[in-house]
């Protein structure tokens, strides 16, 4: 029992590892391309990103002269474990996790540092002074967005608390209990406040435009990735590419975890698929999820990238200290007020 549970996680972690690093190079070609578009450009194709990793695969790996050779090579390794670990608590289309437990969705927030903090260990490791102020410019990034994205998770599971019960921080059932189905019109308004906090703190999270301070090409040559080349650069890139499938998943099981077979069985008999009806409602639910990761991707990281210019570190730290960190607890206000404001006007 053991033996097949443990295969079965196993060969569930490579699949979803592979889903994720060839959704995330694909998006990652979308993304490019619809930045240049609306910035008047051709653009690279969509097929680019992959055609990258894999010429970056075949070149050297150039060692510099004063890294510290086993944390520069683990780094990268590190980055791409971590960012495919995440896959394996956040629910895809519907589908409990593979890791599903208790208070996963806090061990998410935490998985979800690791990735920046093997990145900051790599710009260390490689003894530029390039990467060295990418490498500090990062770790301010993350602790700046941590509070409010913290915030944002707290609020949901309090209000699911208040009105359904259960174990609220598992991102399974916040996900099968969608908080527009549990607020009021004050709450509705708190979720929505809250879901805004949470697409502003995607691209500090994804190290994106304007929050790219760490990565910053026209000041400190690509800093935490300036001495990094051949396939530990590749893993770094495919790593990029999975964070952003993981990121867009998260939001969609917090905000959008709806699937799209209940609502056709309504209107559409799948019985004469018989025993293959499941397959059939997998397949659906997962294009539409695919469509939902990319509406994600588009209103977070594409058309921001696309009208913004890169912040200052000093603005970066007050966007998300102050300004966001405010509305993310006025959204929590707007949630608590929720059921007292309809309980004394006598809505409810």
């Amino acid at each position: 029992m053991i033996g097949t549970l443990l295969f079965k996680t196993v060969i569930g972690s490579i699949v979803l590892a592979l889903i994720a690093i060839f959704f995330g190079l694909l998006f990652k070609g979308i993304d490019r391309k619809l930045v240049a578009r609306m910035q008047g450009r051709v653009g690279p194709p969509i097929r680019q990103p992959f055609l990258d990793t894999i010429k970056l695969m075949n070149k050297e790996t150039i060692m510099p002269e004063n890294a510290v050779k086993w944390m520069y090579n683990a780094a990268p390794i590190i980055c791409l474990t971590a960012s495919i670990l995440l896959l394996l608590y956040i629910p895809i289309a519907g589908i409990k996790p593979l890791l599903y437990g208790h208070g996963d969705v806090i061990l998410v927030l935490y998985i979800f540092i690791i990735p920046a903090l093997a990145m900051v260990a790599g710009g260390f490791a490689s003894g530029s002074p390039f990467a060295t102020v990418g490498a500090q410019r990062e770790m301010v990034t993350m602790a700046s967005y941590e509070f409010p994205l913290a915030v944002i998770i707290i609020a949901l599971a309090w209000k699911l608390n208040e009105k359904v019960g259960g174990d609220v921080f598992s991102l399974y059932f916040i996900s099968q209990h969608p908080i527009w189905q549990n607020v009021g019109l004050l709450g509705f308004i708190g979720a929505l406040i809250l879901l805004f906090a949470l697409v502003v703190v995607t691209p500090g999270e994804l190290a994106k435009i304007p929050f790219d301070v760490a990565e910053a090409e026209t000041e400190i040559a690509h800093g935490l990735l300036a001495e990094y080349s051949g396939r530990n650069l590749a893993l770094f890139y495919i790593a990029d590419g999975v964070r952003i499938f993981a990121m867009a998943s998260l939001i969609i099981a917090l905000f959008f975890p709806y699937n799209l077979t209940p609502l056709l069985k309504q209107y559409i008999s799948l019985d004469f698929l018989g025993n293959y009806s499941w397959i059939f409602a997998i397949i659906i639910n997962f294009l539409f999820f695919l469509l939902k990761v990319f509406l994600v991707m588009l209103f977070a990281i594409t058309l921001v990238r696309a009208g913004m210019a890169r912040l200052r570190i000093t603005q970066v730290v007050t966007v998300y200290w102050i300004t966001i960190t405010l509305i993310a607890l006025l959204g929590l206000v707007l949630l608590m007020w929720d059921n007292q404001f309809y309980v004394e006007m006598g809505w409810w």
